[in-house]
């Protein structure tokens, strides 16, 4: 059987710019739009209002140079209003083929806002749509504030769409300007209208001020509407509009009745995208687009995901160009780190992984960033660890560093059951605990190695709270050789290899 067609046309660039703080530059609003249609593969994109500012103008004018070179003219779109044709002169200086005339859904607004009768409203309607025509420019009509009419003034609305039956136009746009409708309501308004005009082609414009966007468009797409208007992660005024991914996603697998172009794996690429131009971060947890998504933080998850994809649902991450991933943290258990030590080609014995899984539980309990590119250092560190008997141990230390002051070091240190205390200042806060250091070891008559280099990394694509390890070469009369120390804190990772000098000595 045949699916029904339901188009979804993008409005980030217009409504999604009413995002507090957002204004996308004129090559900005371009990229945007040529991403959208050839690699998102929007049916149409609502770009501007008209009239706005001057680069508005500009940015308008650019994108439809561009669409009319690549034969998407008809697929801009453009916010007008009725204002006595102004915005139609400044759609034909600019070269827009599509306005989406923006008139009042509800008595409330009309009487309130306009002070004017219905009759006046569908009069000056009807001259723009004209006048439209009448310089090529093809009209969708959107009802604002068309859910609180429904609500409040359905007499109202059955009248406008009376009259909208009769006039040139290609679309009504059903927006449900203050995100006030339920799921039910969505369900029985758009059903009411199809039903009594079967003919007209209706999109549905969803708020998300409930957080009930994504739950109405999927009311909307059963209760039989023709076009859905979506924003790249839903950005919008105040809590934005019914959000891209998240739409698309549930229209895929809970309305396989219908057929949507949408190029699912070049979702999130879009997405990051926006983010980057706009300035407005994804949250973490946003789904499908949010970093953390498609993590498996509890160790249990991960084993169940070994046996037989126990925690998988249908959304799964290739859909949309990202990979499932499995965090490291106090919650990991040896099926998480094993998921990503594969990934990185390596395999260790029973033993040795469960020591490595007790590390990454010691660090995510101290609220450390653990990452798959920090597990060989703490696998070094680990296995390092386990070639020596301990017998030295830096019990307790405190480092001090004040302007003006020369950095000082006291240490506590366990030496074969004996404890030392010391205190010394240095050039850094490390020299002063080798410092406080040596004096122990001379209290014992011992000599310490030299310390010839002295190195620091980070994993790759680490960030300010990731580990860090840190290498030092040592000499003594018959060797060199090299301790390692890892940690958040890079003089932390400097004593820690210190220790393990202490004990292989």
């Amino acid at each position: 059987m045949e699916r029904r067609k339901i188009e979804i046309m993008d409005t980030t660039l217009r409504d999604g710019e009413q995002t507090s703080g957002v204004s996308f530059s004129i090559s900005e609003k371009l990229t945007i739009t040529q991403l959208l249609l050839e690699e998102l593969q929007v049916d149409r994109v609502e770009i501007a209002s008209a009239r706005v500012s001057d680069g508005e103008f500009q940015a308008v004018k650019s994108i439809l140079n561009w669409a009319e070179t690549n034969g998407y003219s008809d697929r801009i779109e453009v916010l007008s209003f009725v204002d006595n044709g102004v915005s139609i002169d400044w759609m034909i200086s600019a070269g827009v083929k599509v306005q989406n005339l923006l008139t009042k859904g509800s008595l409330n607004h009309l009487t309130h806002q306009l002070k004017k009768t219905p009759e006046q409203h569908f009069a000056e309607i009807k001259q723009v749509i004209d006048l439209a025509a009448k310089h090529g420019i093809a009209t969708n009509v959107y009802l604002e504030d068309w859910s609180n009419g429904m609500r409040n003034s359905p007499d109202y609305v059955y009248q406008y769409l009376d009259f909208l039956s009769g006039q040139n136009i290609r679309r009504i746009l059903l927006p449900d300007t203050l995100g006030i409708l339920t799921p039910g309501e969505t369900t029985g308004f758009i059903s009411a209208l199809l039903t009594k005009y079967p003919d007209i082609h209706f999109d549905f414009h969803a708020h998300n001020d409930y957080d009930l966007g994504t739950a109405n468009v999927l009311e909307a797409v059963k209760a039989g509407i023709g076009g859905l208007h979506l924003t790249v992660n839903g950005m919008g005024e105040r809590a934005g509009n019914a959000a891209m991914a998240s739409a698309v996603a549930v229209i895929k697998d809970f309305a396989p009745e219908v057929e949507i172009k949408i190029r699912e794996s070049s979702i999130y690429k879009v997405s990051k995208l926006v983010e980057t131009f706009s300035g407005v971060r994804i949250p973490s947890n946003k789904p499908i687009v949010g970093d953390n998504v498609f993590t498996q933080t509890a160790g249990i998850h991960a084993d169940g995901d070994n046996k037989n994809n126990l925690y998988f649902n249908d959304l799964l991450p290739e859909r949309f160009g990202r990979k499932r991933q499995y965090a490291l943290g106090k919650t990991s258990g040896k099926a998480n780190i094993e998921k990503n030590l594969q990934e990185l080609g390596l395999k260790l014995n029973d033993a040795d992984l469960k020591k490595v899984t007790q590390r990454v539980i010691e660090l995510g309990d101290k609220k450390e960033t653990v990452t798959k590119e920090d597990l060989p250092y703490i696998i070094s560190d680990v296995l390092d660890s386990s070639l020596y008997e301990e017998k030295v141990a830096v019990q307790s230390y405190v480092l001090t560093n004040a302007m003006g002051l020369r950095p000082s070091a006291t240490i506590s240190v366990w030496i074969e059951g004996e404890k030392f205390e010391e205190h010394a200042q240095g050039d850094g806060q490390f020299d002063a605990f080798m410092n406080a250091l040596t004096k122990v070891y001379n209290k014992k008559k011992r000599t310490l190695p030299k310390l010839v280099d002295y190195a620091v990394r980070i994993a790759p694509g680490s960030n300010s709270d990731a580990l860090c390890e840190t290498i030092i070469t040592w000499e003594t009369e018959a060797k060199i050789f090299i301790t390692r120390g890892l940690d958040s804190d890079q003089t932390v990772c400097a004593i820690k290899a210190t220790q393990k000098m202490l004990n292989i000595i």
